[in-house]
């Protein structure tokens, strides 16, 4: 018996540098789109908890005391006691969405990582 090499997977023809250029731009696009969603997020997850800390304290002092939160452009007047539960729920549903976010970034890097690796891509020198 012949010694056999391993099968690989058939070969795809090579693409153009044209078609590299623009998976390339996709892929680089794909994560800068993500980048700037999870800095949104995170600046509103911050917002939340500046608000708050800022409740937490009339919440202790004060429960009924009222407050006003825009709710689909609508502004609406509550009590603070109302009002930090739903921010909390806000809050934490927005740091999912952060995590969630997180993860997808990770996978998209190390795809046009493998995709940079593969077919030898190197950022040119800057000049």
């Amino acid at each position: 018996m012949s010694s056999s090499k391993p099968k690989s997977k058939p070969s795809q023809p090579k693409p153009s540098a044209q078609e590299l250029q623009q998976q390339y731009n996709r892929l680089q696009s794909e994560l800068q789109a993500l980048a700037t969603k999870i800095g949104e997020l995170e600046q509103d997850a911050e917002e939340h908890n500046l608000v708050l800390s800022t409740l937490d304290e009339a919440l202790a002092e004060e429960p009924d005391r009222k407050c006003f939160r825009l709710v689909g452009g609508v502004l609406v007047e509550r009590t603070v006691k109302d009002v930090v539960p739903a921010l909390k729920t806000n809050r934490d549903g927005i740091q999912k969405v952060i995590s969630s976010l997180v993860e997808q970034y990770k996978s998209r890097d190390e795809e046009f990582e493998n995709f940079k690796r593969e077919y030898n891509i190197r950022p040119a020198p800057s000049s």
